[in-house]
């Protein structure tokens, strides 16, 4: 998942092939049903390769088609699409962002499927509520079928935690506010410790060197949806990205809510508790820094739950996002979908592996590998059980998602300007440059894209 954005994203690491018979893009050969067609597939967290490789042998025995699979990193990944779809040599099948899928659908990259969806009779039910729907443009052609979902929550340092008596029922029941930070911002203050020992609630506690910070902020999540950072506790103050989504085309980055939310937020840099923006930028993934024990708390999202719960370093758990001004808790709920490229010569082929990516079969292989959320409901509980078994409580993510805390991505026309617009206003407001007029100032350029 991501994946995963980061902004948004899930990270692949190294570029790797990773491919079971060896072929090129496309066979030529439009009839699914004959012997040695071949289709290449294209995705970018290598942590889920072995088991789209085990989707795709199964799938090769049923169907007599052969399916490639590469993996890249996450900047390469992106950049090998575009080369691909101007040199005519992109994957047959690809995983797919909403935070690219507009441009794709717009660019007429990628193949509608809706003829198809309804002709094989499928139930698109079967996903959680709200992600079947992202797929489609807005004349209502659908682009893809869910594959996962992610959520965001907290993942802690057991250790530091306790030695200021926080248990894991106390972190889940804190609340959050953009007055005084609640009882959120008293453990975020508490679990902060200077360089002589003294904690940010402490008399002397020193702001501008400071050991420990008590929460990370994450230089990938800084931009126009906020997913690891700013977003759980904006959703949570009664804000919304849009007027709506999918297909967003007036934004709300001058909003009230969401004002005193970003000051707040830049507060905690102020008073030391979280690092600055120029820290975050190095570091990019907090996760160096939290395993360094530089971090008590971070603000992550569930494809990370291997990189945190599966080390020995530092005991970790993970609780659900802070509950805010609106009696709620809350998080962005994203989703990744499986896309068929326009130019591919194997559409048919194509189609029956995206189906059978969408399928129980192939995301209750995932579900085992315990490594995302599935999309499907009942995989989902079954990735719940396979984290349970390597003793990873994850409820934390779902929890979202079971008490409809969830608030889906913007998904709009010009996403990379907005993108850019939002991302430079948010950073230089959190290097202390400007105050709510220069964010209301960018959503003015934003909301201009669209006249």
């Amino acid at each position: 998942m991501t994946h995963l954005l980061r902004p948004l994203v899930r990270l692949g690491t190294g570029a790797a092939v990773l491919g079971l018979a060896a072929a090129g893009c496309s066979s030529g050969n439009d009839d699914p049903s004959s012997a040695g067609t071949e289709i290449s597939y294209w995705l970018w967290d290598s942590n889920q390769q072995p088991a789209y490789q085990q989707c795709a042998e199964d799938f090769a025995a049923e169907h007599d088609i052969t399916v490639t699979i590469e993996q890249y990193g996450w900047a390469d990944y992106w950049q090998g699409l575009t080369t691909g779809f101007a040199s005519d040599t992109a994957p047959d099948v690809f995983a797919n962002h909403l935070s690219y899928y507009p441009e794709f659908v717009a660019q007429g990259q990628l193949l509608g499927i809706s003829d198809r969806i309804e002709e094989d009779g499928l139930d698109l039910s079967v996903y959680q509520d709200g992600l079947a729907d992202l797929w489609q443009d807005q004349a209502g052609e659908r682009y893809g079928l869910p594959k996962d979902f992610d959520t965001v929550a907290l993942f802690y340092n057991e250790t530091m935690a306790a030695e200021v008596g926080l248990t894991a029922e106390d972190l889940a029941a804190l609340e959050w506010n953009p007055t005084d930070g609640g009882t959120f911002e008293q453990a975020v203050a508490a679990l902060t410790v200077d360089g002589n020992g003294v904690r940010g609630t402490e008399p002397g506690f020193d702001k501008d060197d400071v050991a420990v910070y008590g929460l990370a902020l994450s230089g990938n999540g800084l931009n126009a949806s906020g997913q690891q950072t700013w977003a759980p506790f904006a959703l949570g103050n009664d804000w919304y990205f849009g007027d709506t989504t999918p297909w967003t085309t007036a934004f709300n980055f001058a909003a009230p809510e969401f004002a005193e939310t970003m000051e707040w937020y830049r507060g905690l840099q102020e008073k030391g508790y979280m690092p600055s923006l120029d820290i975050a930028l190095s570091e990019q993934d907090p996760l160096n820094g939290y395993l360094a024990g530089r971090y008590a708390l971070v603000t992550d999202g569930s494809w990370m739950n291997g990189s945190y719960l599966g080390q020995d370093d530092v005991p970790t758990k993970v609780v659900p996002t802070p509950i805010g001004p609106s009696g709620q808790r809350a998080s962005v709920f994203n989703g990744l979908s499986d896309g068929i490229w326009s130019g591919t010569s194997d559409a048919d082929a194509a189609w029956e592996w995206v189906k059978y990516l969408g399928s129980t079969a192939c995301q209750d292989v995932v579900a085992e590998s315990a490594v995302v959320f599935p999309a499907i409901q009942s995989s989902t509980e079954k990735a719940t059980e396979a984290f349970a078994d390597k003793g990873w409580d994850v409820t934390a993510f779902t929890v979202q998602v079971d008490q409809g805390t969830t608030h889906l991505l913007p998904i709009a026309d010009n996403w990379s300007q907005i993108n850019d617009i939002m991302s430079a206003s948010i950073e230089s407001y959190l290097q202390g440059n400007g105050d709510a007029a220069s964010l209301a100032a960018a959503n003015d350029q934003v909301n201009s894209l669209f006249d």
